[in-house]
């Protein structure tokens, strides 16, 4: 069963690289991102690894905890993470799952039969500290993953969450931002006495609130 946006995340209990863990109780009270692996030893698996261990201070500084999943056992996993170190220059510095009976890729629907009926596809789930999944992503085996974008929807999911705006395309952290329709002018010129851009009435950009 597909999970959607606004789903809680199914939790689940896996041996992980770092120890077994009750998923929900090891998110606390974070935002999380679970991120799945086709394979271990396998090319562009290697480099996601490797770059989401150099861009943990970023997911850290965001209230991110991280945790990959890969269909091999721990053993694998702790093999794989010695060619990681080697070949990327960072050691694996998060929780990778052993999914080896696909329990946790059966209940996220990482598996896509019409790719490949035994290993995961590249998903990504964004989940926020109530266990609402806020994000999914999807790519095939054969692409690798643009983290660098994901902190960048990180980002616009934890303003947006906080303030009634959204985010228009290309978005980063600091520029403006769009004053969403349901805010009236009245509405807005409380909240944004400092006055906005309007190209429509539709159409209303103010800048970052969290500057």
């Amino acid at each position: 069963m597909a999970i959607r946006l606004g789903d809680t995340a199914p939790n689940f209990n896996a041996q992980t690289t770092e120890g077994q863990i009750d998923f929900h109780e090891w998110m606390g009270d974070h935002w999380a991102i679970l991120f799945s692996h086709p394979k271990d030893f396998t090319p562009v698996c290697t480099t996601e690894l490797g770059a989401v261990a150099k861009l943990r201070p970023e997911f850290e500084k965001r209230g991110i905890k991280i945790i990959g999943l890969s269909v091999d056992p721990v053993k694998d996993h702790e093999s794989w993470s010695r060619d990681i170190a080697e070949t990327q220059g960072i050691e694996l510095n998060f929780p990778l799952i052993a999914d080896a009976d696909r329990a946790v890729s059966d209940k996220y629907d990482m598996i896509h039969p019409n790719a490949d009926d035994t290993l995961t596809v590249r998903s990504v789930f964004v989940i926020d500290s109530d266990k609402k999944v806020r994000l999914t992503l999807t790519y095939p085996a054969s692409t690798g993953r643009n983290f660098d974008e994901i902190l960048r929807a990180i980002d616009s999911l934890k303003l947006t969450s906080d303030h009634q705006v959204a985010t228009p395309v290309n978005w980063k952290h600091g520029e403006d931002v769009i004053i969403v329709p349901a805010i009236t002018n009245d509405e807005a010129k409380r909240k944004y006495p400092q006055g906005w851009r309007e190209e429509k009435p539709y159409l209303r950009y103010v800048s970052d609130p969290t500057k």
